[in-house]
């Protein structure tokens, strides 16, 4: 049996869950566990988890950087993974994080996120978050990128050792937005941050939403505010929620 524990936080994601969960199924060799971290959903979220037999836990207070810490806490593997309810990925994942993490120099590690709709690809914004990884922190962080950060992100399915997660304090509940970037940060002290060449597959609902001339002026004014140390609490107000 494998040592990955797959983390999920989910609110109101019945539209994608089904779907995510039927390609983890899929996975060879299987993930040790596969943990659903619910934060309140009142759709059929919670039923489509437990008709799929993967582990469901209640989280009282919602916020997906408590919700992925409290599944952390109750996974059992050594490594885990952070997995956003409309993310599909590879059927060798397991494989994959396990291989990458065997290098102890290793602390972190992430996918080439494509960004993806029923009749649309994305190429252009999965790209700038392909780039993104590297030109944000060699322009904000250029003293740690040297050490080897990259900036990953939620769509990009990070991965790291369940200890020095731990270690480092989890993601911090206080950030309400960009806290995928800020655990790089704190990981960078273990090792490198490492953006595997494969691919996973992203919803791409928020740009939808946005149009994509909108949602890429967003994600670079996000980006670079953060990078110049704007709260992230500010910054929050321009990434609403979309499902």
């Amino acid at each position: 049996m494998s040592d990955v524990s797959i983390i999920i936080p989910t609110l109101n994601e019945a539209s994608c869950l089904g779907r995510t969960l039927r390609n983890l199924s899929l996975l060879d060799p299987p993930a040790k566990e596969i943990i659903i971290v619910d934060g309140g959903s009142k759709d059929e979220t919670i039923a489509i988890a437990e008709a799929a037999n993967v582990q469901v836990i209640t989280c009282e207070n919602r916020g997906r950087s408590r919700q992925m810490n409290q599944g952390a806490i109750a996974a059992t593997g050594d490594f885990l993974c952070f997995l956003h309810a409309d993310t599909l990925v590879p059927d060798d994942l397991v494989t994959v994080i396990e291989q990458t993490l065997t290098n102890k120099n290793i602390a972190c590690g992430g996918f080439i996120s494509l960004m993806t709709g029923a009749t649309t690809t994305r190429w252009a914004i999965s790209l700038h978050n392909y780039l993104k990884t590297y030109y944000a922190p060699l322009i904000f962080k250029p003293h740690l990128f040297v050490k080897g950060l990259r900036l990953l992100f939620g769509d990009q399915v990070m991965f790291c050792r369940r200890s020095d997660f731990l270690e480092v304090g989890g993601f911090d509940v206080n950030i309400p937005i960009m806290e995928e970037a800020d655990l790089c940060l704190k990981l960078v002290q273990k090792g490198r941050i490492k953006q595997v060449n494969r691919i996973v597959q992203s919803s791409d609902r928020r740009v939808a939403h946005w149009g994509s001339l909108k949602a890429t002026a967003i994600y670079l004014y996000i980006g670079i505010l953060w990078g110049l140390g704007v709260s992230p609490e500010y910054l929050k107000k321009f990434y609403q929620d979309i499902r």
